[in-house]
């Protein structure tokens, strides 16, 4: 991440996110996941999720199917649908995430299962 930046890094048990960009009707982030570690099970009432990987191995799980990450891959995640995002190698997994929709706080977040008792 941008050294000059370290305020901007928010921390999380299973990695770490940075906002690059907000605006009324989208937010960017940049995600980090940690080897062998996963986000929650959530949704959010609000707003869509784009993800696209930078680097890195992993899975995701929107609704009932699993979805294989690698570098160059996406996934969409409409509003509402449960989803999850972990990583399954030795590397950090790495995300660019872009909300679209009405609300991009972090209070719109339903957990539904935590490995990190966030519920």
């Amino acid at each position: 991440m941008n050294p000059g930046a370290m305020e901007k890094i928010n921390q999380r048990p299973w990695g770490c996110y940075e906002v690059i960009a907000e605006a009324p009707d989208h937010k960017i982030k940049r995600i980090v996941v940690k080897p062998a570690c996963r986000t929650s099970l959530q949704n959010h009432k609000l707003r869509n999720e784009h993800w696209f990987v930078v680097a890195g191995n992993g899975r995701a799980l929107v609704e009932d199917e699993e979805f294989p990450l690698r570098a160059g891959s996406s996934v969409d995640i409409p509003a509402e649908a449960r989803h999850r995002l972990w990583n399954v190698s030795a590397e950090p997994l790495v995300i660019i995430e872009v909300q679209t929709g009405k609300y991009f706080g972090e209070d719109d977040i339903e957990r539904f299962a935590d490995d990190y008792g966030r519920i």
